[in-house]
């Protein structure tokens, strides 16, 4: 038997048999009688403590346990954190567990209690969702055992300490590649746009066959065979298409625990791999007041695995975005006509008209589609129901600013500039939708 002090716990039990002798024991000073009985009872207490301490330190006593968890985390997800608890010993045991999360959690009341019987093992799973980037430090997993006495507890501690980094969504990144590739996905979200009209890149020449575009017709081809021929055309590829992301204070607001850099941050990796598999090239340029990361579009196999690197690496700054840097740099660094994502945010009508000649030079080069957010807070609080002036006169102002985001959105459409305006948590799903309709219409 190995005894460590350190080890070495009392529990609730404990207390309450040895406040109940020492009730008795006072008692006895008014009544004689009761002195025996307290007397013998400290003596089976100790006893019994002895007992239940041979147990639990005995070398028949042996516990086990693991945590399995994901080598990197995603980013606004849930991450499930399994845990498995064996008792290789003989004895039905009750056992606490305890696991050391993240300081970024900030749990301090996490266990887990359960009956583990002789030779079995079990296995609970809980979910950890980090709200941030960065390097997560898991500590050790300590497990409270106890026999079915009950007096005293040991503790024994795996040390399973370690870090793992939390990345932008891998997660989404994989589920709305499936959706986007999967022709009969019905779920709501990704949609598949119907072609208008086809691309330039010629494929083969095929039979003619009912629901064919006439336009396509063969007539050559139609009468060297004798029946009718059409074209076949595919899509392009190898266009180039960029994620330009704003990294200053107005991407800094938070939204259900992420900021809207962190939104942003999941739907340019998931929309650069889908980009990606479509044989596109994908590239990254960041901005605030000056540029930041700066990744020349490709298709080589490295490319997403740079993008992730760069997007993990990514910061609000405090300060305001330089948008005359910003196309100066585009101008520079980006060769050739590409579809440019831009994820800014615009909270009023100054904001916009400030960065308005910018953003038509920008468009002028590119294709260009400026992607901002809808303040879903404001939105919630206009369906809410009033009682006083004060919140009626409250919820006008709410309404106007929510009419000021939509005057936005047109005043880009006058200038010939697309634009989204999205909630937080459905950017990426827009976006995903705006590149496939930009692609089925032949625009890149």
């Amino acid at each position: 038997m190995k005894f460590l002090f350190k080890s070495f716990f009392l529990n609730n039990r404990f207390f309450l048999v040895g406040g109940g002798i020492l009730l008795v024991l006072v008692l006895s000073f008014p009544f004689k009688l009761l002195l025996p009985i307290g007397l013998t009872s400290i003596l089976i207490f100790v006893l019994l403590v002895l007992f239940d301490t041979l147990v639990l330190y005995g070398p028949r006593i042996s516990v086990t346990a693991s945590r399995l968890v994901s080598k990197v985390l995603s980013l606004g997800d849930d991450n499930p954190v399994k845990i498995n608890v064996r008792n290789n010993s003989s004895v039905d045991l009750m056992i606490t567990v305890i696991d050391e999360l993240p300081e970024q959690f900030q749990v301090r009341n996490f266990k887990w209690v359960r009956n583990l019987p002789a030779n079995k093992s079990q296995e609970f799973e809980y979910p950890l969702k980090p709200v941030t980037r960065g390097e997560y430090v898991f500590g050790d997993l300590h497990c409270f055992i106890q026999t079915r006495l009950g007096l005293i507890k040991r503790r024994i501690t795996v040390p399973l300490g370690g870090m793992i980094p939390v990345y932008p969504s891998i997660i989404q990144m994989k589920r709305f590649e499936l959706k986007s590739f999967v022709r009969t996905s019905l779920e709501y979200g990704v949609k598949r746009m119907q072609r208008i009209g086809h691309s330039y890149e010629f494929e083969h020449i095929k039979h003619y066959v009912s629901g064919d575009d006439f336009r396509s017709i063969n007539w050559k081809a139609t009468g060297r065979r004798a029946q009718l021929m059409v074209n076949q055309y595919e899509d392009e590829k190898s266009q180039q298409v960029y994620c330009l992301l704003d990294r200053s204070r107005v991407m800094h607001m938070p939204f259900g625990g992420l900021s809207l850099l962190d939104y942003s941050v999941n739907a340019s990796l998931v929309i650069s791999n889908i980009v990606l598999q479509k044989q596109d090239k994908a590239g990254l340029l960041t901005f605030s007041d000056r540029i930041g990361t700066a990744i020349k579009a490709e298709r080589s196999k490295q490319q997403l695995k740079k993008i992730l690197e760069a997007l993990y690496n990514e910061e609000e700054q405090p300060v305001e975005a330089n948008y005359e840097l910003m196309y100066v740099g585009a101008r520079r660094f980006i060769k050739g006509r590409s579809l440019l994502f831009l994820f800014t945010n615009f909270e009023s009508e100054y904001a916009l008209q400030r960065v308005i000649p910018q953003l038509r030079n920008l468009n002028r080069q590119h294709l260009l589609v400026v992607i901002f957010f809808e303040n879903t807070e404001i939105s919630d609080f206009t369906k809410q129901p009033t009682q006083t002036l004060e919140e009626v006169y409250t919820q006008v102002t709410a309404e106007d600013h929510l009419y000021q985001k939509m005057q936005l959105v047109q005043q880009l459409k006058q200038f010939g500039i697309m634009s989204i305006l999205t909630k937080p948590e459905q950017l990426t799903v827009n976006t995903i939708n705006k590149y496939l309709e930009l692609k089925s219409r032949g625009l890149i």
